[in-house]
């Protein structure tokens, strides 16, 4: 049996907690050990969750030990991410019992597939990527590392999504569309054409946003 920690015991990460108990292997192959914060009062006031145990910075990596991180922030999420390879932990996937995921769809390590998420055929994911409740990915879809999907996202088939990206809620993306590493889609926009690296694009159509 492995001890699952999870990385962050801030909102998301009880979110985490909550939905690993629906997971695929819950109490079969992995149970959950408690969290990694350095916000030691992070879960004053909430009931019924696993004790914050050390920081990420802090923990020693004991044997059975898994980790997943419910960081929403791409690049923290790196971070810490990071840290815990560093330490030769081990990451696994958390998948919904509710999410479905169609044939030749292939995930790397530590991704996050919440409920009633859809992942169509022949689609690729890379390591450490998150789809919130609702999620739904076409055929040939290839999305790199460290993306963070939000509820109700939806990628149209053939589309590419490169690392570090960050899709919000309700946004929709077309087939074909690229999106370029370390970019951001606004919450409800409708993306018809390529995102470039770095940029955040909001609206219908989507256009780029400069702050």
């Amino acid at each position: 049996m492995k001890n699952l920690l999870i990385i962050g015991a801030r909102g998301f990460g009880r979110e985490i907690f909550n939905m690993a108990h629906d997971c695929n292997g819950f109490g079969s192959e992995f149970i959950i050990k408690g969290f990694l914060d350095d916000k030691k009062d992070a879960l004053d006031n909430f009931n019924g969750y696993v004790p914050i145990i050390d920081s990420v910075e802090n923990y020693e990596i004991q044997e059975n030990d898994v980790f997943i991180c419910a960081l929403g922030d791409v690049n923290y999420k790196k971070k810490y991410v990071d840290i815990i390879l560093s330490k030769k932990g081990e990451f696994i996937n958390l998948i919904h019992k509710t999410a479905t995921i169609s044939r030749n769809t292939i995930l790397g390590k530590g991704c996050i597939v919440c409920g009633y998420v859809g992942l169509s055929c022949d689609v690729k994911i890379g390591d450490f990527v998150t789809f919130q409740p609702f999620t739904c990915i076409g055929h040939d879809v290839c999305i790199g590392d460290y993306c963070h999907l939000n509820t109700y996202s939806f990628l149209g088939g053939s589309v590419s999504v490169g690392n570090f990206v960050t899709i919000h809620t309700n946004a929709v993306i077309h087939p074909h569309v690229l999106i370029e590493d370390y970019s951001t889609v606004g919450a409800s926009s409708v993306v018809i054409r390529k995102v470039k690296s770095g940029t955040t694009v909001f609206g219908n159509p989507a256009k780029k946003l400069d702050f």
